[in-house]
């Protein structure tokens, strides 16, 4: 009688590994790297430019380094730890959203709390309590898209912080709300005081000290399910690819969570107290997305092909400003007309040119509205073949991912994709039949 193989035992500190990678391998990634922007971040620069009797005046400004990602309304909050017993006497082109508990101070300081929360003022605030970038309600553009509105400061007047440079002390725990979770900060950094130039740049001035801190975003930590999804379409076949059901996690669905287009509720639920909720009310969809986006191959010609692309928005809570998108295709390299959008290049690869950014033109279409008719901006891409790379075949037409604001859209799996006629399966499949037919007839007939 044959032996019996004993089974292989792992030790188990090799066992629980193997598991750990196995599990973590089916989980999303929270890494905050993103090939599209590898260097994107949220900058905080902090310079001291006076000195006071018991602490400094400091200049604290946000640069938005990410191409494509911005913040929009209700805007940005930034919070720190004190280090000491620090507290905010004034502030200029900013406010801390509590006072917190200052009753042992004769004049009333502007904020006593250990971590306050600062966020921007609004537009048309007074010029007095105005600093330069400052009061556009916390949104901050992209770099990329609107470099010029892609800074954001304030100043503040910091007491009972020490007032020189080895007796300050950097603050600690720095978070940043853009407006909710997503952007996890690094640690403060003494870095070389800023130079600051006069109007007619013959003088040249520095801050006493400067420290910055990095931000960088995961859409895992900002939430675990999607934002948007992609469906496809061509001229070249019928079948129209929607979303993957639940793209966006409606597996997880409440009741209330979605609202049909038709019901006679609508108006009333969208106009409710909670219309100004970050939490998204959807038009109740198979895929439970706030945002689809849709490719669809339109026409081919002789030299040129043509794309049309499509925005909708089902969200019944949100206007998006500034929106934008992002497409990898190869064929970017060659486009010669867009229409109704604007358009830049990146090339997070360096030479290979086949990521674009795309958004709205102002004041015509750079507002995607709330779900509803005018819910929706779209506009057509004419592409030049290239004879090495061109075709129709396997899917080549559609993009290879989609970025909405920043955040990845869940594509079809490819084997969904609408396939050239003479390429399909199903089609080569119909055309075998009757001869698989007639083979069978005549080896009955031989028999």
């Amino acid at each position: 009688m044959a032996r019996q193989p004993r089974p292989v035992l792992l030790p188990p500190l090799v066992a629980s590994v193997a598991l750990l990678v196995a599990f973590s391998s089916l989980m999303p990634s929270s890494d905050a790297y993103d090939p599209l922007d590898p260097n994107g971040n949220i900058t905080i620069k902090w310079d001291v430019v006076q000195w006071t009797p018991d602490g400094y005046v400091a200049v604290v400004s946000l640069y938005n380094y990410q191409q494509y990602r911005h913040i929009q309304s209700p805007g940005w909050k930034l919070g720190w730890v004190w280090a000491k017993k620090e507290i905010i006497w004034a502030m200029n082109g900013g406010q801390a959203t509590e006072q917190g508990d200052c009753s042992k101070f004769k004049t009333i300081p502007h904020c006593c709390k250990k971590d306050p929360e600062i966020v921007d003022l609004l537009p048309g605030t007074p010029y007095n309590l105005q600093i330069t970038n400052c009061c556009r309600g916390g949104v901050l553009n992209s770099w990329a898209q609107d470099p010029a509105n892609s800074v954001a400061s304030f100043q503040v007047s910091v007491g009972q912080a020490g007032t020189t440079n080895k007796t300050v002390q950097v603050p600690k725990n720095f978070t940043l709300k853009a407006p909710g979770p997503g952007y996890t900060c690094g640690h403060a950094k003494l870095v070389t005081p800023t130079k600051f130039f006069s109007l007619d740049g013959r003088r040249t001035t520095q801050a006493h000290m400067t420290w910055n801190v990095t931000c960088t975003y995961s859409q895992f930590v900002a939430q675990r399910s999607p934002t948007c999804c992609v469906s496809l379409s061509s001229f070249y076949n019928d079948t129209i690819v929607n979303c993957p059901t639940c793209s966006c996690g409606c597996q997880d669905n409440k009741p209330g969570s979605c609202i049909e287009g038709n019901s006679p509720y609508l108006s009333s639920v969208v106009s409710g107290n909670n219309k100004d909720s970050l939490a998204p009310l959807v038009q109740c969809t198979s895929h439970m997305c706030p945002i689809r986006v849709h490719w669809h191959v339109k026409a081919n010609y002789k030299e040129y092909w043509r794309v049309k692309i499509t925005v909708t928005n089902f969200n019944y809570r949100m206007n998006y400003s500034q929106w934008n998108l992002v497409t990898q295709h190869p064929s970017f390299d060659n486009l010669t007309t867009i229409f109704s959008f604007n358009y830049k290049s990146l090339n997070p690869y360096g030479v290979i040119n086949d990521t674009a950014m795309l958004w709205g033109i102002k004041y015509y279409n750079d507002l995607l509205m709330a779900a509803g008719p005018d819910g929706n901006v779209q506009s057509e891409l004419l592409f030049k073949k290239d004879p090495k790379a061109f075709t129709f075949q396997k899917g080549w037409a559609f993009p290879r991912r989609i970025y909405f604001n920043g955040d990845n859209c869940v594509m079809p799996p490819p084997d969904a994709y609408p396939w050239l006629p003479n390429a399909s399966p199903r089609v080569m499949t119909s055309l075998l039949l009757p001869l698989v037919t007639i083979w069978i007839a005549m080896a009955f007939l031989m028999v």
